[in-house]
């Protein structure tokens, strides 16, 4: 088992999942909505994630400082402002591949269809290993982990339900 952390090393790795969850689900609804329209191309599907991707991260930070200057009377020192921008755009890096897939598929090596399914499946895997990180360290049971990974698993289906449902 890994060593004992502190409640601030805890606070910062929360927050750091906590970011990755928001944009993923965000994400995921929007790689959802535009493979269920069918007729958007991979440069129209990649301008409407950069803005979802970039309006969800700007909405999270200004969360962070909002609630920060409700918790602490203050602005961010310059630590705490190098935390909460590295926290929130550190969640870039779980939208990789649905760029990349899309990328793909502007240069007609898939279809702009395939490349959102291919995204959707990456962001939903991208959901279980976030999922993972957050459970390893804590003492859970292996049962515990499986079903608090499976909830997990089951709300990324379920937005993808919804949003079939929705746009179907």
């Amino acid at each position: 088992m890994a060593h004992e952390i502190d409640d601030a090393e805890r606070a910062a790795r929360a927050a750091h999942l906590k970011e990755r969850i928001y944009l993923t689900f965000a994400a995921l609804a929007v790689v959802i909505t535009l493979s269920s329209h069918g007729h958007a191309t991979a440069g129209q599907s990649a301008t409407t994630l950069i803005v979802t991707v970039l309006g969800t991260l700007l909405a999270v930070f200004t969360a962070d400082l909002v609630s920060h200057l409700v918790v602490h009377g203050r602005l961010f020192t310059r630590a705490e402002l190098r935390h909460a921008v590295g926290s929130s755009f550190g969640a870039l890096s779980t939208v990789v591949l649905p760029f990349i897939f899309l990328g793909v598929a502007a240069l007609d090596v898939w279809s702009t269809e395939a490349a959102l399914r291919a995204s959707a499946i990456a962001l939903l895997a991208s959901l279980i290993v976030i999922g993972w990180v957050a459970v390893r360290r804590i003492p859970l049971t292996w049962f515990q982990r499986l079903i608090a990974l499976g909830a997990e698993a089951a709300l990324g289906l379920a937005v993808i339900g919804l949003q079939v449902l929705a746009h179907g």
